[in-house]
């Protein structure tokens, strides 16, 4: 079964993209959600982001503190290169689980912002890049997570040059302007089939 991997930078409209694939029939694993939940429901994992971070990661419902673990991560190089050796290799093991789920599909989609990052991208088929020049995704962030423009920049930095995820990519596509998604999907989803 061919693995994507589908990538692109924050705000960059992966999500949509994403959804006119799953419109298509194709499972799409959305990684960052799932390490989300993950770092929620694995007690292995829960532990060693307590270890880490301290017990204030969470709060008393259980939730993920994800402005307090932002505000470390994002601000520490050595600490977010610790989490995401907690992280990724739990949501490796749950991806591949998942693909066994839908082994009878003719592809599946994985969709993660740090793909390339994480040499993720490196277990997969192709690769596709979502590209949006920065200033429009920063716009589309500072709107969706009513964050502040200092906490996505800095997010946006710790992420690989858009250039760089182009040029390792086999497709690209354009989330800006006048591009049609739909059209773009299309193409990449017939020629995958073929």
């Amino acid at each position: 079964m061919l693995k994507i991997g589908i990538t692109g930078g924050i705000g960059s409209g992966k999500s949509t993209v994403c959804r006119i694939f799953e419109v298509l029939g194709i499972p799409v694993y959305y990684a960052d959600d799932r390490a989300k939940w993950l770092m929620r429901n694995d007690s292995k994992l829960m532990d060693g982001v307590k270890q880490l971070l301290g017990e204030k990661s969470y709060l008393e419902n259980g939730e993920l503190d994800r402005a307090y673990i932002a505000s470390i991560i994002f601000n520490d190089k050595d600490k977010l290169e610790k989490m995401n050796a907690l992280v990724h290799p739990a949501v490796w093991m749950d991806g591949e689980r998942w693909n066994e789920e839908h082994k009878n599909a003719p592809y599946t989609l994985k969709e993660a912002a740090l793909l390339f990052e994480s040499g993720g991208y490196q277990l997969m088929y192709k690769m596709i890049t979502v590209y949006t020049p920065k200033e429009i995704r920063l716009e589309r962030v500072l709107k969706r997570d009513n964050a502040n423009k200092k906490e996505v920049l800095a997010r946006m930095d710790k992420q690989m040059d858009d250039e760089k995820k182009m040029e390792l990519s086999d497709y690209i596509i354009h989330n800006y302007g006048d591009h049609s998604l739909i059209q773009q999907v299309l193409k990449i989803h017939r020629e995958l089939l073929s």
